[in-house]
């Protein structure tokens, strides 16, 4: 057995090496099985006596935080009343264990989201209604008022999650820019391709989640923009016919450091998607920040059927090992591979405009080969880039006819194929 990270809490180390509550349940009335979008499957039963739970046990097929999040919430949900277990969040299960390594926070949000659904299993069957539902498999009546059932549905995560597709059903295309180290200049990426699609006529919507280093509010010249509050909504900042959401907009103060946890994370990137008035877009391009922790997990739980990433890499191979481990991200959750670019791709010399190896080039190619993914292009390191980006103004807005811009032309007319195969 793999040995844990020396970052386990005491309950955490304990629950690792010998999870509690596990195996199934052979008398329970409320059941649950659940696959995250890691790949790993989760099942809970759980036995509801006189109104309080009185037994839960759990299986599943991860890793070892996966077993010690899964025992903390079996433990958690015994004695609980079923409402009660139907609230149990992530951040529960990990305050209970003692802490758990960062990049194996998000091992909690799925017992969370299995005794959630264990407990709605044994409610919906005690109140007869998924019998009456059974083939809608309506969990809590996400639809709405149930004609069948005559209830509107008061579970503010249930209302949440419809609020969420109805407002991503009104976009098209949804892509992710990802990179697996920082500093390679994906943000960068990320807004010249929005740009590029608004230049293409597109409706196109940019939302920032880099929580702890918003870096889009500058590259747009929108440091000291509002966002504006109707009613429940908030109106995303336009430039042209681009619209712009980011954590930089909320900010009292330009350096307020954000100190957050992965919960709390997840939960402003829900409200990005939820609560932002995107209306009806072509295209919506979100920038996440670098690695495969909370916020591309939490991106790829909320999104489901977004349309795949773009990652971005550097020639160099230090980054190019960080971005294979993108890749391996991407098809752990099911997220189709778009493409890769590799940045800073030899650099234009501001004199004569020939390009030179600086940091070497061909390496996110030949990466993307031999882990047989789309390769998108390569885009030259530019000191133009650079000023555009210091100016807050988007490159391939600047300057439409240099070495750089030309590829990123070359990068998003693959992207532009997303429309015309979704009009065919």
């Amino acid at each position: 057995m793999k040995e844990p990270d020396p970052a386990y809490g005491a309950v955490a180390l304990e629950r690792f090496n010998e999870p509690s509550n596990m195996g199934p349940l052979t008398e329970a009335n409320g059941h649950a099985r659940v696959t995250g979008p890691c790949g790993d499957t989760l099942e809970v039963w759980i036995l509801v006596q006189q109104g309080r739970i009185s037994r839960a046990s759990f299986t599943t097929t991860g890793c070892g935080a996966s077993r010690a999040c899964g025992s903390m919430a079996a433990e958690r949900a015994v004695g609980m009343d079923p409402h009660d277990a139907a609230r149990m969040a992530q951040l529960d299960i990990i305050e209970a264990l003692g802490g758990i390594p960062e990049d194996q926070r998000h091992c909690a949000a799925l017992p969370a989201n299995t005794i959630k659904a264990a407990a709605r299993n044994y409610l919906d069957r005690r109140d007869g209604h998924k019998a009456v539902c059974a083939e809608r498999t309506c969990d809590s009546c996400n639809e709405g008022t149930c004609a069948q059932h005559g209830k509107s549905p008061d579970d503010k995560e249930a209302r949440a999650e419809r609020n969420l597709r109805q407002r991503m059903s009104r976009i098209r295309h949804k892509i992710i820019v990802l990179s697996g180290k920082g500093g390679v200049g994906k943000s960068t990426v990320a807004v010249n391709l929005a740009v590029s699609l608004a230049l293409s006529g597109h409706r196109v919507g940019l939302v920032d989640v880099d929580v702890h280093g918003p870096s889009i509010p500058r590259m747009l010249r929108l440091q000291d923009a509002q966002v504006k509050v109707d009613g429940e909504t908030l109106v995303p900042i336009r430039v042209g016919e681009l619209k712009v959401m980011s954590i930089g907009f909320l900010l009292q103060q330009r350096d307020d450091a954000v100190i957050w946890r992965g919960p709390m994370k997840m939960s402003l990137i829900r409200q990005f998607l939820t609560d932002v008035a995107w209306g009806d877009l072509d295209y919506l391009v979100i920038d996440s920040p670098p690695g495969t922790g909370d916020e591309p997990l939490s991106i790829c739980q909320l999104l489901p059927n977004a349309d795949g990433a773009v990652i971005v890499t550097t020639p160099q191979q230090v980054a190019l090992a960080d971005v294979r481990k993108s890749v391996t991200f991407c098809r752990q959750v099911n997220l189709r591979i778009l493409g890769v670019v590799e940045n800073m791709s030899g650099l234009v010399c501001p004199k004569c405009s020939e390009v030179l190896e600086l940091f070497g080039k061909g390496g996110g190619e030949e990466m993307a080969r031999e882990m047989g993914v789309p390769f998108l292009g390569a885009i030259p390191l530019d000191p133009a880039v650079m000023r555009a980006c210091d100016d807050g103004r988007p490159y391939i807005h600047a300057d439409t006819q240099s070495p750089t811009a030309k590829a990123f032309e070359g990068i998003v007319r693959p992207l532009l194929s997303l429309a015309t195969d979704a009009s065919t």
